[in-house]
């Protein structure tokens, strides 16, 4: 009697799964995690269009057939102190997202125009930020001792700072500087020191790996190790923590332009506009909603992205 052995049947796909797994680059993983959670899905398309329609802010204001600053006296009553003439604010084919009482301004125009300020704000101020705080972080985690102390002390003095009300006496004296760069520095001079911690902290962990001490004794200096062992290795909470900032320096900046020391008229964002509705939002509150609704848009977007990229990048650092 003759046995014949059957050839043993094997999943090319349980096989592959890992293969392709390994083949994907990090940052393919994480692009895949951050799609395939919804509120990390919604966060990172919302953040794409509004970055999109500010870009745009000028083509799409054409488009629209005003620009930011252009009155429009037709579209509002000057017998009804200035209201916008129509439902909604005066929303309609001639202004699609209505019209500013008083002056008549479109607010589709003022609306994208103003999201381009406070997002460049946000954006630079972050870039400010993070850069001072990487730098600042990883030097003190990596050479420790005097450099360590001077530079953890220099992070307690600027954290013990009344910033808020700092940034608003120097906003009222500095009244003919360039408001968007002043506003840059001065949000970025009190907001480094939170990074510069978490990283400090992310390289006083590493410092002692092996590869930093292989790289030690290859006979490399600390400028390369920093750039190439220690700051690819700190790069995710880096990216995290960057993601979450933004929100904050958005409402920062908002709150500035709130109380009349950030941007200037005639120069839109979304916090001056806000403030300027104030007066208006019991007789046109479309005026009021307008400008919050994307700033509040903006601000939990970034959130939701921000806490995505946490959990992800930096799963110690997460809440759970």
């Amino acid at each position: 009697m003759s046995t014949t052995t059957e050839p043993v049947a094997v999943d090319d796909g349980a096989a592959a799964g890992p293969a392709k797994a390994a083949r994907r680059g990090p940052w393919r993983l994480v692009r895949a995690q951050l799609w395939a959670k919804g509120s990390a899905r919604f966060g990172l398309v919302t953040v794409a269009l509004l970055v999109l329609l500010t870009a745009l802010a000028d083509p799409l204001s054409a488009l629209g057939g005003w620009t930011p600053e252009e009155f429009d006296k037709r579209a509002i009553d000057p017998y009804l102190g200035g209201q916008p003439i129509g439902d909604f604010g005066g929303i309609g084919t001639r202004h699609w997202l209505g019209a500013e009482p008083g002056t008549g301004r479109d607010l589709f125009a003022r609306v994208l125009h103003g999201g381009q300020v406070s997002l460049l704000i946000a954006f630079v101020a972050t870039a400010v930020v993070v850069t001072t705080g990487t730098l600042v972080g990883i030097a003190a985690g990596y050479f420790g001792g005097r450099t360590d102390a001077v530079l953890s002390r220099l992070m307690d003095l600027t954290m013990s700072f009344p910033s808020l009300i700092f940034m608003i006496s120097m906003m009222s004296v500095a009244k003919d500087a360039n408001r968007i760069l002043l506003i840059t520095l001065v949000i970025g001079l009190f907001t480094w020191p939170g990074i510069a911690r978490v990283v400090r902290g992310q390289t006083l962990s590493l410092k002692h790996r092996e590869y930093v001490e292989a790289a030690k004794v290859g006979g490399a200096r600390p400028w390369r190790i920093l750039t190439r062992e220690i700051l690819p290795n700190v790069s995710g909470p880096i990216i995290a923590y960057t993601t979450l900032l933004v929100p904050g320096m958005i409402a920062t900046e908002a709150a500035l332009s709130y109380l009349g020391v950030g941007v200037r008229p005639p120069t839109p964002s979304w916090g001056q506009m806000i403030a300027e509705s104030i007066s208006f939002y019991e007789t046109d509150p479309t005026y009021f909603l307008i400008p919050t609704v994307f700033l509040f848009l903006a601000v939990l977007a970034f959130t939701l992205l921000g806490d995505a990229l946490r959990d992800i990048l930096d799963p110690r650092g997460g809440r759970s």
